[in-house]
Parts: structure tokens; C-alpha cells; sequence
């Protein structure tokens, strides 16, 4: 050979060898993040919602109470799990499960709630709000506000009051009745319990009412919520009043991280005594795939509960399987007499149908539970659907940029020994 060709092989031997330093350095800059993560930052960032069952908080199951002339209907349920819904989004709690259950129930389910008494009132309120004379008749209701004029204010001495404006029917209404009721009280009725009865001064033509008597503005920024978005349609009665403590929680993501923890470390354990350096390459895709699920949870604001939990762990376990099968495609192929280079790429290509096909159907399943499912089930499907989705990436496009830069480099006089077959590689 000549002395140029020489040096130009001998070149691309050393930018090779650089090429699989670098892999090695990615490699373990992976397994050090990732055990740095478990072992110190697997606190679950703030960004991430917690489930009920992590964060804490209330678990309510209301039933619709028949009354004469307003039976329970599922219509008026549905309708009244809209307006619950409304309630719970202005409350500002994070991922809210809310749903029918059977006919006449709703289910309830707040996380990370530390004033449950105020949100179970908030919700289970009826808000049935009616303005009466002394003679007991309905002047205006509920029904005839503007959402938008509903607001808490505070009078001279610090007070809390929910003002009200009606809309153009009930500005007549009450406009008429102030009229002929100057110096006479009209009782403030809310859910058949008066409010306040205050008397009137003089008439009140602009649409403007104050609602007082109210302890704290708290009361009265629930009370504002309930009555902004709406009265129910039956009134509900609680049934089931379950409230979930943080601690118990916490301790129950503890126990996730050390389950998560345990089985990565088997599962690294195996790989590498089983198939060895590639078995050290797929241990690197593992803990790139854990760093990547993490973070795409962590961006899709993804609200994380036990079952998504022990969706990650089992995950952890499948991420390793398309390894595992691409592995003992190449040994195949290199049993056949084929060169470590033609074997990787044949076990790889060979590999692909069966790793997809398995993967799908997993998705379909993912898909499945999410569409039927709710709050915890849905979290599980989330958690495996992006695992699934994770460990393809890292299994096929990682382990294989990796293993074919470590045998570009030609280390090692026989790399077919690299997946345990003897003999020389051609």
C-alpha cells in the first residue's frame, strides 16, 4: 500500500475511534444523568400534575335528589357535570376528573385541594338564588343575572359583598318591585336559606344588587363562582366524601421511585451479562429512554398518577425488549457467516417489522384506554403510549448508531464475539 493510502487509512481509523470515544463520553453522560435524576431529582417537577392519589386532595361523589315537579334526568345530570366543571376551572384546580356515574351520580375529583369544606360547597351548591317580597313571591331569580357583573368588593369597613347586576328582564322586574316595596325588606334567598334581608331605601332602577352577611372573602368569592356559572338543574346530595392526605401520597411516589429504580437495575443487570458490550449499549438506551419520557411528561404538562406510575415501570421493562430481539437477530445472522457490519445492518432491518408491529398494537391499546377511560387510567395510558413511543426511538435509531461507531473502530480483533459467537469475523 502506498505511503498516502496509508495515512489516509490510518486517518480514517483514528476519526473512527474518536467517533466511538465520543459515543462512550454521551453514553456515560446519559447513565450519570439518569442516576443522578433517580437518586436526587425524581421529586416529580413542579410542572407536572399530580393525581389525586399523589398530590392529595378530595374525592366527592354527588347523587341528584328527585323533587316534585323536578325529577333527575341524565340530560340534567350531564348539564349539571358542565356547570361543575365550570365551578372547578374557576377554583383554578389543575386537571380536574369530573364524570357521570351511572344515572343519577357525578364523580368528583380534585387534586391537590387544602380547603376541601370550601370545594365541596362550591360545587355541590345548587346556587339557586331568588330576591323575595314580604309576601313570600319570587321578584327576581338567578337566572336573570349577568355572569359578568358578579363580583366581590369589599364595603367601608372591609367587609366582603357579592354585587350583582341583572340582565335586562330582571333590571325591569326588580325595578317595578323596589318601587312598591320603599321602606320594606326583600329577603336575599339562596338554596332556601336567606342570605341577608335588607330594606329598601328607594327604588332601584339600575339593576344593582349587594348580597352581605358573608363571613370571608372566601365565602364570598365561592359564592360569586357558584351563582357566576349557573344554577343546577337538581339539586345533589353528597354520598361519598373521601379526602386523599399528600403524605400518604408521597410516601406511595417513594415506593414508585424505588420500584422504578429496582427493576431499571435488573434489567441493566441482565442485558449486560447476557450480551455483554452491546448489552452496555442497550443499558445506555435504557436510561436515555427514561431521560426522554420524563421530559416529554414534563413538557406535555402530563398530570401523573399511580397507575401512570406503574405504567412507567412496566415500560422500563418493555424498553429493553426490541433490544433484545435485534440482538439475537445479529447473532443469527453472524452464525449464517455474515460480517459484523452486514449482520448489524440485516439483524436491524429484519428486526424492524416485528418491533413495530408489537409496539403498535400496544398504542392501539394505549389509545383505547385513554378514549374510554378517565383520570387514573388515562394517566397510565399516557405514561405507556410515550414510553412505547420512547423506547422505539432509543432501541432503533440510538443502540444502532451507537454499536456500529463501537465496531467501526475495530477494537476488537473478533467482534462477532461481541454477541457471544465464536469464530472470526469476516
Amino acid at each position: 500500500m502506498k505511503p498516502v493510502e496509508e495515512g489516509a487509512a490510518e486517518g480514517m481509523r483514528a476519526r473512527r475511534r474518536w467517533k466511538a470515544a465520543l459515543s462512550l463520553l454521551l453514553a456515560l453522560a446519559a447513565i450519570v444523568g439518569t442516576c443522578t435524576w433517580a437518586l436526587y431529582g425524581f421529586r416529580l417537577p413542579a410542572r407536572i400534575n399530580r393525581g389525586l392519589d399523589l398530590a392529595g386532595g378530595v374525592r366527592v361523589v354527588l347523587q341528584g335528589v328527585d323533587k316534585p315537579g323536578n325529577p333527575v334526568t341524565r340530560e340534567k345530570i350531564d348539564d349539571a357535570i358542565e356547570i361543575i366543571r365550570n365551578r372547578v376551572d374557576a377554583l383554578g384546580v389543575a386537571e380536574p376528573v369530573i364524570q357521570r356515574q351511572g344515572d343519577d351520580r357525578i364523580v368528583v375529583e380534585l387534586a391537590g385541594v387544602t380547603d376541601t369544606q370550601q370545594a365541596i360547597e362550591t360545587i355541590g351548591r345548587t346556587a339557586r338564588l331568588e330576591f323575595r317580597g314580604p309576601d313570600g313571591k319570587v321578584i327576581v331569580t338567578g337566572d336573570q343575572l349577568v355572569s359578568s357583573g358578579i363580583q366581590v368588593v369589599a364595603d367601608q369597613a372591609g367587609n366582603p359583598l357579592v354585587q350583582l347586576r341583572f340582565n335586562e328582564e330582571g333590571t325591569r322586574k326588580f325595578a317595578e318591585a323596589t318601587s312598591k316595596l320603599v321602606g320594606k325588606p326583600i329577603a336575599i334567598v339562596l338554596d332556601d336559606e336567606v342570605v341577608s334581608a335588607p330594606t329598601v331605601d328607594e327604588p332601584i332602577v339600575d339593576g344593582q344588587a349587594v348580597i352581605k352577611g358573608l363571613d370571608s372573602f372566601e365565602e364570598a368569592q365561592h359564592l360569586a363562582v357558584a351563582l357566576r356559572y349557573g344554577a343546577l338543574p337538581v339539586d345533589l346530595r353528597i354520598v361519598e366524601n373521601r379526602t386523599v392526605s399528600a403524605t400518604l401520597g408521597e410516601e406511595s411516589v417513594q415506593r414508585s421511585v424505588q420500584a422504578v429504580i429496582v427493576g431499571a437495575a435488573a434489567v441493566a443487570a441482565f442485558m449486560i451479562v447476557v450480551y455483554r458490550i452491546p448489552g452496555f449499549w442497550a443499558v445506555v438506551a435504557l436510561a436515555t429512554y427514561m431521560l426522554i419520557t420524563a421530559g416529554a411528561l414534563y413538557g406535555l404538562r402530563a398530570t401523573l398518577t399511580l397507575p401512570g406510575i406503574a405504567g412507567f415501570v412496566m415500560s422500563v421493562g418493555m424498553a429493553v425488549d426490541a433490544n433484545v430481539l435485534i440482538y439475537e437477530r445479529i447473532k443469527e445472522e453472524l452464525q449464517l457467516g455474515k460480517t459484523i457490519r452486514s449482520a448489524l445492518d440485516a439483524g436491524f432491518r429484519n428486526a424492524f417489522s416485528a418491533i413495530l408491529d408489537s409496539n403498535l398494537t400496544t398504542l392501539i391499546a394505549a389509545a383505547v384506554l385513554y378514549w374510554l377511560g378517565t383520570g387514573p387510567v388515562r394517566g397510565f395510558a399516557v405514561t405507556l403510549a410515550v414510553g412505547v413511543v420512547a423506547s422505539m426511538f432509543t432501541a432503533i435509531t440510538l443502540t444502532r448508531f451507537l454499536l456500529r461507531n463501537l465496531i467501526d473502530a475495530e477494537l476488537f480483533r473478533q467482534p462477532a464475539r461481541l454477541f457471544g459467537v465464536r469464530g472470526e469475523a469476516r
